[in-house]
């Protein structure tokens, strides 16, 4: 499924796009996807059309939360979660930095 998101980001122009795996990390999803729109505008058209092409493939329960103001637009799609901003609120959260490094080594009890 991370391939069919990257590819629909891909035609929808979205910028800067990383797949982070989330193996270990989390039982959220297995994988989050982060990518950029130039403009509320072009967020919301990412939004809109990754929505409707996941949709017609046949992908049903899909989340959506931050489509009013589209700053940051996120959207579960179960295994794969994606995150949608403008670039300023993008290096804000930073998600790259905290999602992507390594998890650390866990103590063990002694």
């Amino acid at each position: 499924m991370v391939q069919e998101v990257l590819a629909i980001l891909d035609d929808a122009k979205a910028e800067d796009t990383i797949s982070i795996d989330l193996a270990g990390k989390t039982a959220l999803a297995d994988a989050m996807v982060v990518t950029s729109g130039r403009s509320n505008r072009h967020v919301s058209a990412i939004a809109d059309q990754l929505i409707e092409k996941l949709k017609a493939e046949g992908h049903t329960g899909l989340r959506v939360e931050g489509m009013p103001n589209c700053d940051w637009v996120l959207i579960d799609a179960g295994d794969v979660i994606v995150h949608i901003f403008r670039p300023e609120v993008r290096s804000f959260y930073n998600l790259e930095k905290m999602w992507g490094s390594d998890r650390p080594v866990e103590r063990s009890a002694s």
